[in-house]
Order: structure tokens, then sequence, then C-alpha cells
């Protein structure tokens, strides 16, 4: 009797699954329905040039601060660029101070900048600190047209770095340049002060190291709904005492009309930030 029972729940499941399969003829155009990706709000990058020989700008440093207090420090992205005549002493090009970088003073010069402390909020034109307030408020009222996921993978042994970005294509179509940068937190130097004092243990953080990827990126362009993942690798020169530790990556995509995501991880994943 029980087996009786089991083969008929057999049979009646098995006439139940032909009669699903033959109902479910359908097209495959119809049966394809396209999600569009949910909006994503933008984040904002502040690249700050400053100098160490710059009177304001521990100001503009303390402006960063205050917005990165107000709207997280993942949602604003700063970048100091050490560079301009306050990146040297006494102006003399011969003589950088410790934190300028060529790279910076490339950015200096090609942006036409002339005095410091100046920024630009998401690329926008160059703007004193005491703006920003007023532009990251209107940048984060602003979608973007992509996703940035970034992951590093780090070899101390090599002092070598991999770094996997994922971008997904949000609304339209979008063509520009991917660029990634390091920057290094913690770092004790010199720096003059709005008093006209040096204060010799000043603690620098975000500082502009080098760029990963070429001065200005490199090609990126992505679809709607499209899904991409590049890699790239960079290792620490043997002659720079950076501290990997205190370093982070940061990822944007800017076209001509400004920066359209960025996205900031440290350079060594540590378990204990999840």
């Amino acid at each position: 009797m029980i087996m009786k029972r089991i083969l008929f729940l057999i049979f009646s499941f098995s006439q139940f699954l032909v009669l699903f399969t033959s109902c479910s003829h359908i097209d495959e155009d119809e049966r394809l329905i396209y999600v569009k990706p949910a909006e994503v709000a933008r984040c904002v990058l502040i690249e700050d040039f400053t100098g160490q020989n710059c009177l304001n700008c521990p100001k503009a440093t303390e402006m960063i601060h205050q917005l990165q207090e107000a709207y997280g420090s993942d949602t604003i992205v700063a970048v100091a660029i050490h560079s301009g005549d306050f990146g040297y002493m006494r102006g003399d090009r011969s003589r950088p101070y410790p934190l300028t970088t060529d790279l910076g003073d490339s950015y200096f010069q090609h942006w036409s900048l002339s005095a410091q402390p100046v920024g630009m909020v998401n690329r926008r034109p160059a703007s004193d600190y005491a703006d920003w307030g007023t532009q990251v408020f209107e940048e984060r009222k602003k979608l973007s047209r992509v996703t940035l996921s970034t992951l590093t993978q780090y070899d101390n042994e090599n002092r070598s770095v991999d770094i996997i970005v994922t971008a997904t294509g949000v609304d339209g179509t979008l063509n520009g340049k991917l660029q990634l940068w390091l920057t290094e937190d913690s770092i004790t130097s010199g720096q003059r002060m709005p008093d006209n004092t040096w204060n010799a243990q000043y603690l620098h953080n975000h500082v502009l190291r080098d760029a990963v990827n070429g001065a200005w990126g490199t090609d990126f362009s992505i679809q709607e709904g499209e899904q991409k993942e590049q890699t790239f690798s960079y290792t620490i020169p043997e002659d720079k005492d950076w501290k990997p530790e205190n370093m982070h990556v940061v990822t944007f995509v800017y076209t001509d009309q400004g920066v359209e995501q960025v996205d900031l991880v440290p350079l060594v994943y540590n378990l204990n930030d999840e």
C-alpha cells in the first residue's frame, strides 16, 4: 500500500513538471526584462593645492576635516597636493620641501594656479577653501553615472600592490579617464602656521605620493549596466620611506566636466578595518 502511494506521488509530480514546462514556452526576448541600475550619489574629491611654507594652508586642512566630519571621510576624499612656490624653500626651485613632488607641481602648473591654499572640488574651477562647503553640498546632490569598487592585494616582502578596480555603468554612456593615486597619512614634517611660526611636528594627512597609472590616468569608457574590471600594479620605490600601513589608494573617474565618482581604500587591507 505504501509502495503504491509512493509510485502515485512520483507519477503526479512528473505530470506537474510536464504541465509546467509546457506552459513556460515564452520567447527569449519576452523573458528578459531589463532593470536599470539603482541611482548612485556622487562622492566628492577635493584636490587641495598646498605647501609647507603656506601660512593659511592649515586653515584649508581644517576645512577639509570639518567637511569629512559632516559627510564622512569615505564620502569626502581629500588629496593634499604639495606644490607651487610655497612647496619650495623661499621659492627656490632647487630646494623643495620634503612633501613637494614633481607630479604635484605639474598639476599646479597645468591648472594655471597662482595662489595657495586653493583647491578643486570634483575638479570644478579652483576656489578658495572658504567656498568648499557650498561646492561640496552642490556636488552631493548630483548622481553619478558609474560606481567604483577598489580592492588591494599588498605584498609586504616586495612592497608591491595589485589594485583591482571594478566599475559598473549606472546611466547612459560615460567616456573619460580612470585615475589612481597613492596618498599617505600621519606624516610628521614642518609647516608654516597662520601666526607665521614654524611647527616642526605638524601632522600631514592625505598627502599625494604618486600616480599609479600615469599623471592623467588611462582612457575609460562604460555603458549603462556594463561591468568592467581592471588590475593595476605598483611597487614602492626603494628610496622612499613611505609607510604602506598609512597609505591609501584614491580611485576616480573624470571627464572634461569634472569628477564623476571617487573611491578610497587602504593600501594595506586590515581585517580589523571591517
